[in-house]
């Protein structure tokens, strides 16, 4: 553990992108082989366990050091983060007792920290302590971000895989394959990991990695072309508002895996028996969405996210919500790795193979797998309309790929790019703010914003919380409210303050679906602000009807189910 902290702490105060992969190079390379696999998986963002709660850590060490819950807040305030707020105030209330001899990080995550999690009530809470005095600084940090799930490190995974690409002569692009789906921390995982090449490797259950688009922003002129080359160099398709899945049929059995990792299987019983029709050696790259049958479009996100999280959907949720996998790419052809191949010689294979499934069909899960089709465009002027027909087809907007391009790893720009249909907007009032965390932690930067409940000329009338944002304003803009919001407090809720109901901003968000749990009845889909409108009064903002009417015109031709 000692090691690893240090590893830690040296990257925190490393800059530049050439030295930080250095760093972890010359640390993966000392090492024991466990000690490095367990690194790696902190260092990933896979370590997410929460092993003992923030608030619990935080009540040990009050009831140690004898300090008051209101300075622990004030504190928190300033440091942004509980665990590292619990090891400054721990050094300073209880001095190290004592360096024990120092452990290897394998017996830290297999053993010391699932044994302090099993224990309850005094008797865990002396053991964190007596923990905690036999800990430096470093240590303290990190084993209270591990026992807490908030382990969040700056190192992004591009980095790490450049460092084990150095360390091992790999590519990064098998060592990204390598670790994805259920990489378990172990000796002998590390090993397989960093060993050499191997003709015909087989994959597994192993999704491969996710290509991603980049945000496409139009040029200024409208007359310049937005992307190199003529707009039949792109196939042009549908963004479809889903969950990114790689449906996969090998050898090894059918899965269904996440952009985030996550096998989805139980959650989608009807696309693992879809996946059992394909032929073995199969791997789809595409969406998953609810998509009736009798329906012309996929139903909303809203609809989706009714099953997710499902261990056994049951069948009255199978038949509402029924899922639909929407395939626009061949990742895999008859046991073949087609990744290198362009774009447009995958998608040919891509339609042949669901000719072949549609001509051979008997099973009634071949109806689950949509080809996502191409859409015309012969000039680049035509691209607006295009983009403006996205939510007739319940789409969210268009995808640029192009034609030429192999398939390759993460965001990668310059081949694939998203051009999103423009979201919907309204005026909102805010009415309560918090104080951020991180950099940001003694700026209030987190914002809860209201609608009226009635229009104008309605008489009486109050504001009811909308929606939350906490992004969309540049650093001057958040100084300039922090200020204002100190001095326009009208009370306080803990660490919430309401605000006098003065200023007014515009937010942006991609959709609306009615709420039993939201006080204005309607839950909000990503919102954020889009500008602060210093030039309308609170009066004037927008009422809950117009957010109805934003969310029956959505509906027009889906009905959303209620949560």
């Amino acid at each position: 553990m000692r090691d690893f902290a240090a590893l830690i702490e040296v990257l925190d105060h490393t800059s530049g992108t050439s030295a930080r992969v250095a760093v972890l190079e010359a640390w993966f390379g000392a090492a024991p082989a466990a000690d490095a696999a367990w690194a790696l998986h902190c260092l990933l963002g896979k370590q997410r366990r929460r092993l003992i709660t923030g608030r619990r850590l935080r009540q040990i060490c009050l009831e140690a050091s004898g300090l008051p819950e209101w300075l622990f807040e004030d504190c928190y305030a300033q440091v942004g983060d509980s665990a590292e707020t619990i090891a400054l105030l721990w050094r300073q209330h209880q001095p190290q007792a004592g360096e024990e001899p120092t452990a290897p990080l394998q017996d830290w995550m297999e053993r010391r920290l699932p044994a302090l999690a099993a224990l309850e009530g005094a008797e865990q809470a002396e053991a964190v302590r007596a923990l905690w005095r036999g800990l430096d600084s470093a240590e303290l940090l990190v084993v209270n971000k591990l026992l807490s799930g908030g382990f969040r490190i700056g190192v992004a995974q591009g980095l790490v895989l450049r460092a084990l690409a150095r360390l091992s002569g790999l590519e990064q692009t098998q060592l990204a394959h390598r670790l994805m789906g259920d990489f378990r921390p172990s000796a002998e995982a590390w090993q397989a990991l960093l060993a050499p090449a191997v003709e015909g490797e087989g994959p597994g259950s192993r999704p491969y990695p996710f290509f991603l688009a980049s945000p496409l922003v139009p040029p200024d002129d409208p007359t310049q072309p937005p992307l190199p080359g003529a707009a039949d160099d792109w196939l042009i398709e549908w963004k479809w508002d889903g969950i990114r899945g790689q449906l996969i049929r090998r050898a090894a059995g059918s899965f269904l895996w996440s952009r985030g990792e996550e096998l989805i299987n139980p959650a989608f019983p009807e696309l693992i028996a879809l996946a059992d029709t394909l032929p073995a050696g199969t791997v789809l790259d595409g969406e998953v969405v609810v998509w009736p049958a009798e329906a012309a479009r996929p139903a909303p996100f809203a609809s989706l996210q009714r099953r997710l999280g499902r261990r056994a959907p049951g069948r009255s949720l199978l038949t509402a919500c029924p899922a639909t996998f929407i395939a626009y790419d061949l990742l895999e052809g008859e046991g073949r790795d087609l990744r290198a191949e362009p774009l447009h010689r995958r998608r040919a294979a891509l339609e042949a193979l669901h000719r072949s499934l549609a001509a051979a069909a008997e099973a009634p899960e071949a109806g689950l797998l949509r080809l996502s089709p191409q859409l015309p465009l012969a000039h680049w002027e035509e691209l607006e309309q295009l983009r403006r027909q996205a939510e007739s087809a319940g789409a969210e907007g268009v995808m640029l790929k192009a034609a030429a391009s192999p398939y390759r790893v993460g965001r990668r720009r310059g081949d694939w790019w998203k051009h999103k249909r423009d979201p919907y907007r309204l005026d909102a009032v805010l009415l309560y703010a918090q104080a951020g965390s991180g950099r940001r932690a003694n700026l209030f930067t987190d914002y809860t914003f209201g609608l009226w409940d009635a229009p104008p000329a309605g008489g009486e009338r109050r504001l009811v919380s909308f929606a939350k944002a906490y992004s969309g304003l540049d650093d001057q803009e958040i100084a300039a409210l922090d200020r204002w919001i100190r001095s326009h407090t009208s009370e306080r809720f803990g660490p919430v303050r309401a605000v006098e109901p003065l200023q007014v901003f515009e937010l942006a968000f991609e959709g609306l679906q009615p709420s039993k749990r939201h006080r204005s009845g309607i839950a909000v889909r990503f919102p954020r602000i889009s500008r602060w409108r210093r030039d309308k009064p609170a009066a004037e903002a927008d009422c809950l009807a117009s957010a109805l009417e934003l969310l029956r015109d959505a509906d027009r031709h889906t009905h959303v189910p209620s949560d």
